[in-house]
Order: C-alpha cells, then sequence, then structure tokens
C-alpha cells in the first residue's frame, strides 16, 4: 500500500524536528543559556507532539470520510491542552524554564511546516 501524502510529510517533519532538537540539546550543552535552550527543548518536544496528534486526527479523517461516518473532534482541544501543560510546567518551575521561550519552542513545528512547504514549492519548480 503506497503511503499517503501526509504520512510523507510527516516523515519531513519528523526528521526537520529531530534535527531541531539536536540542535537545542546542543545549545543547552555548550551554551551559558542553559534556561533558553532547555525551555526551547521542552517546547519543541511538545510541539512534535502536537504534530504527531495532528497527523493521527487528519488519518482519523481520512478514514472516516472513506467509510462515510462522521469524526467527533480534530483534536483542537487535545492540542491546546498540551500547549497549556506546557506553560504550566515553565511557570511552576522558573529557574529552569522561560515561559516565553517556552512559548517560542510549541511554535516550532508550525515554522518546520512554513519552511518545508516553502523548500517544496522550490522544489517543483
Amino acid at each position: 500500500m503506497p503511503m499517503s501524502d501526509i504520512q510523507n510529510l510527516f516523515i519531513r517533519l519528523r526528521g526537520y524536528m529531530f534535527s531541531i532538537l539536536a540542535l537545542f540539546a546542543i545549545g543547552w550543552g555548550v551554551t551559558p543559556y542553559k534556561t533558553i535552550f532547555l525551555s526551547l527543548i521542552m517546547g519543541a518536544a511538545f510541539s512534535f507532539y502536537m504534530l504527531w496528534t495532528m497527523v493521527r486526527s487528519q488519518q482519523k479523517l481520512a478514514k472516516a470520510l472513506k467509510e462515510g461516518k462522521k469524526l467527533r473532534s480534530l483534536g483542537t482541544f487535545t492540542r491546546f491542552a498540551i500547549a497549556l501543560l506546557a506553560v504550566i510546567i515553565a511557570v511552576e518551575y522558573p529557574d529552569l524554564f522561560d515561559p516565553i521561550v517556552v512559548l517560542l519552542g510549541l511554535m516550532t513545528v508550525y515554522i518546520v511546516i512554513v519552511i518545508d512547504y516553502l523548500i517544496q514549492i522550490l522544489r517543483n519548480k
């Protein structure tokens, strides 16, 4: 069975996210900005989990449409709850995490999606 476009996209984005997480980990290990990089790591990790839930929701939607069923939810509440949990952890441990930087880390997957889209446009030209 051939892989769907969303699976191919997820595989590409997963590779980008692992690379970014590795860069953040290197930054945490070799720079004096431990709080910033640890916050970016946590935000990006939660962001990656949100990407995974989005892909899973899209696959459920495609299956429901194929079978003629209705889908109850696309998981928006779950993604909001994940983001809220990351911010709560950051606020609870201010000596380890910076809440603003955690929010920037949470946006990592969306930045990666835009960059991937631009790369695909340039490749297709």
